[in-house]
């Protein structure tokens, strides 16, 4: 099935609405397009052909942007790599590409001549079923794996996304997250695809997110459980604009979630993976703040349900064709529950499951009773071979400032919670921020 091009679209309906807002610049949709157009006629110029990948490593800003619309313009498969890894990783992740970006390409808006000229003089069709972007996992148990995603998968977690949390003509979607991963690059194209505004930060810093918050008019923002928790440690009360913040990456602890209620921080919770374009589940709108817990229902046209031995399933047009089963469904190596409902609550990754005892204990669980802790900033918990047990729960826990923690103290604390075969065996008190990927995973890898 043949669409018209987003981008095209966007601008031909709003040509004056800003696509692109970044803290130093901003462009319209006709400058973007304009900027995308001269972009893909520099790619055809260097090369680069239709359905041909174009590895992109550029830091989120106006000339990734360009490059990522440049490509989707052109037809060429677009594969964001982080300029900030090291180069061995970004030549493994770049191989087969006809073309590495590490440089902006040549129009960078300022010359009005070349923006005003047009350059769609052609129809611009996405095919549904074309691939449009490689993305690569977060790497947190193993290498970083590429998942090709379609035009329709990035077009259907759009959909998906605007059924449950509504469609604000005047969106504005704040992206602090890297755009090399799907979290960030979702934001770019659902914008794209609804012709609304994207406010793209570089890297999460607290001051300039919190200050966007206050003051840019920003109505969606997309956080992990750590940087929502910075910002309400920065002071985020009552965020003028804010529809609700999209909260994923991993379990949100029920203290945080209190504590952003409290500050009048409506939180959407949030499940989502790289090989289903971005979001699984999330909490609609209409259910933020009325106490429900876990990652909310699936989106509109996508299945979830739960295998035997717990794991999380997903099938739907989201799902990207190379990472389906044989039986059709994405096997997500993630366990979970479903209530009555179908909203799903997300207790951990299969591999990260520690077994003491002859006991399965989700890491997931245990974190979110120690962060409940009013001294605990952050945690992780990892098992560590044991003669005795197999595996002995450990828990490395993070302090806020101004708080000193004991051990006794804390494995007191989940006593009250949890099982005693899952009350941590050794808790390590760690003075520096807990190993996490750019995307705000814990790496249990280097915890160990």
């Amino acid at each position: 099935m043949l669409v018209e091009g987003w981008l095209q679209r966007a601008a031909r309906l709003a040509p004056a609405r800003t696509a692109l807002e970044t803290p130093l610049d901003s462009w319209s949709y006709a400058e973007l397009l304009a900027a995308a157009g001269a972009g893909a006629e520099e790619l055809e110029a260097r090369g680069v052909e239709r359905s041909r990948r174009v590895a992109i490593a550029l830091p989120g800003g106006l000339a990734f942007v360009q490059a990522l619309h440049a490509c989707l313009l052109l037809g060429a498969v677009a594969v964001p790599l982080d300029p900030r890894a090291p180069r061995v990783e970004r030549e493994r992740l770049a191989a087969g590409a006809a073309l590495v970006l590490d440089e902006p390409l040549g129009f960078t808006g300022a010359d009005a001549e070349r923006a005003a000229r047009p350059r769609t003089a052609r129809s611009v069709q996405h095919d549904l079923d074309a691939p449009a972007v490689v993305m690569h996992t977060s790497g947190t148990s193993a290498l970083p794996r590429p998942v090709v995603l379609s035009y329709g998968n990035l077009l259907w977690s759009a959909l998906g996304s605007a059924v449950a949390l509504g469609l604000d003509p005047e969106e504005r979607w704040l992206c602090a997250m890297p755009v090399c991963h799907v979290g960030g690059l979702s934001i770019l194209v659902r914008s794209a695809v609804y012709g609304s505004t994207a406010l793209l930060h570089e890297r999460f810093e607290t001051e300039p997110v919190l200050h966007a918050l206050r003051e840019r008019g920003v109505t969606l923002v997309s956080l992990v459980a750590t940087t929502l928790a910075r910002l309400l440690d920065a002071g985020l009360e009552g965020p003028p604009t804010l529809r609700c913040a999209l909260t994923g990456g991993g379990p949100v602890p029920g203290a945080l979630l209190t504590r952003a209620h409290a500050a009048g921080v409506a939180v959407a919770q949030t499940y989502g993976l790289t090989e289903a374009g971005s979001q699984v589940t999330t909490t609609p709108l209409a259910a933020i703040g009325a106490g429900e817990a876990g990652a909310g229902a699936p989106l509109f046209c996508t299945q979830v349900r739960i295998a035997p031995d717990g794991e999380i399933l997903v099938r739907g047009p989201t799902v990207a064709r190379g990472s389906r089963a044989p039986d059709g469904w994405l096997h997500t190596g993630d366990l979970g529950d479903l209530d009555g409902e179908g909203r799903l609550t997300v207790r951990g990754r299969k591999g990260d499951t520690i077994i003491t005892g002859g006991e399965n204990v989700a890491p997931a669980e245990v974190e979110a009773v120690l962060e409940t802790h009013p001294g605990v900033l952050e945690a992780a918990v990892v098992g560590r071979e044991d003669e005795r047990w197999g595996e002995r729960v450990t828990a490395i826990v993070v302090a806020r400032a101004g708080h000193t923690l004991e051990s006794e103290q804390l494995r007191a604390h989940c006593a009250r919670s949890l099982a005693p075969y899952k009350v941590p065996h050794q808790i390590v008190l760690a003075s520096e921020p807990l190993a996490r990927t750019p995307s705000g995973k814990l790496l249990r890898g280097a915890l160990r």
